[in-house]
């Protein structure tokens, strides 16, 4: 990886002078936004914060719940449990949502792509909790799943009730936990196939034919726009998590209790052409790139190689200079088998200069099971035995 050093380092270190903001100075001197009762605008690959006006404020979020629904609809069919052609069929609880919905009746049949695309163009409340039974069983269980999915990401400020966003007492998240998960589903680059269409069909062989038209309008009418999810109830009032990429930069746009649709889109195409305008993304990873390779102590493997399961980059202000960027991966003291997937082993610091821009965690791409007996004594005694 150019520019990088790779260090074994112990758990305790010094902290490496930090840069006052990330990666890129914030746009809190600009008035972005003026309408809303909150929002946040960030990098999606580096999660670097741009712009945020009281980004933590805990508010209803309305039909933006569905993007953890969404993402954990993803992730299912990421680790197989589902597959885009089975069939969901709707319960008779389910079928009795009301707000927006794709009028599923009792014991219909439908495919999950098919559900997918009711959730994501047409927010589907009937939709949502359909997709809940058949991931958990129960809305209830599913539930469990999303708090627990959120308290994975770090999203403090967060508190789900139900797959859809129907008001309900206890129900809340922020425009940063919004971005977040959005973030999140966002890594999931096949979700904007569907948050991305401006409209389709369900049903679309029956006698009933039932036309799709994303609530998001900018899909159709701000360049770049690929996503994610609208939300308005009476309290929420009008929401969005919105997603453009240009050139090699995805920004996510999140405001909150805004008056009108109209406020909204404006002020969020507002966000986006100041984000575009003003910062470009730095790549330093690509996905599928080696990161190095990290001893393992007594393990069954004496090494693990680390590839980038997604790009790396860091967000800068237009024109500023890269030549004396670069990033050193540190590990977390000495590894020991055995080795869990998924476990943090590490970080790779992004610096300039002496500044730190950037910190990526690094987890374990697969597993290493200890060592038996034999394999350590042979490796101890290799050389006498030829």
């Amino acid at each position: 990886m150019p520019g990088a050093v790779f260090a074994q380092a112990p758990a305790a270190q010094a902290p490496a002078k930090q840069a006052a903001s990330e990666s890129a100075p914030k746009a809190s001197q600009v008035d972005l936004a003026p309408s809303a009762r909150s929002a946040i605008m960030m990098d999606a690959e580096s999660g670097t914060v741009i712009f945020e006006k009281n980004s933590h404020d805990k508010l209803p979020p309305a039909s933006i719940t569905k993007i953890m629904t969404l993402l954990l609809i993803m992730e299912a069919l990421d680790s197989g449990k589902i597959k885009l052609t089975d069939k969901v069929q709707t319960s008779e609880y389910a079928a009795s949502m009301g707000g927006s919905q794709i009028f599923l009746e009792p014991g219909e049949e439908m495919s999950v792509e098919e559900m997918i695309k009711g959730i994501a163009l047409a927010s589907g409340n009937d939709a949502s909790v359909a997709m809940a039974e058949k991931l958990a069983g129960t809305e209830q269980q599913f539930v469990a799943m999303m708090n627990e999915r959120a308290q994975q990401l770090g999203m403090k400020d967060t508190v789900f009730a139900n797959p859809n966003g129907l008001p309900v007492a206890n129900h809340y998240t922020s425009a940063h936990d919004i971005a977040i998960m959005s973030m999140e589903l966002l890594k999931h680059s096949e979700v904007t196939k569907y948050t991305g269409l401006y409209q389709d069909y369900l049903r679309k062989s029956s006698e009933k034919p039932f036309w799709l038209v994303n609530t998001n309008k900018l899909v159709r009418f701000y360049s770049g726009a690929d996503g994610l999810k609208t939300g308005f109830t009476s309290e929420a009032k009008y929401c969005l998590s919105a997603t453009a990429k240009r050139d090699n930069l995805r920004i996510i746009a999140v405001v909150m209790g805004e008056p009108n649709t109209k406020t909204r889109n404006a002020e969020v195409s507002q966000m986006f052409d100041y984000g575009f305008a003003q910062y470009m993304n730095h790549n330093l990873v690509k996905e599928g790139d080696s990161i190095g390779k990290v001893r393992i102590e007594k393990g069954a493997e004496k090494e693990l190689s680390l590839v980038a399961s997604h790009p790396y980059s860091v967000l800068l202000k237009k024109g500023a200079q890269t030549s004396d960027i670069r990033s050193e991966l540190i590990v977390n003291g000495s590894l020991k088998a055995p080795i869990e997937k998924g476990q943090p082993i590490g970080k790779l610091v992004v610096y300039q200069g002496d500044q730190v821009l950037k910190e990526f965690p690094i987890d374990a791409p697969e597993a290493i099971d200890k060592a038996g007996f034999w394999k350590m004594f042979r490796r101890s005694f290799g050389g006498l035995f030829g």
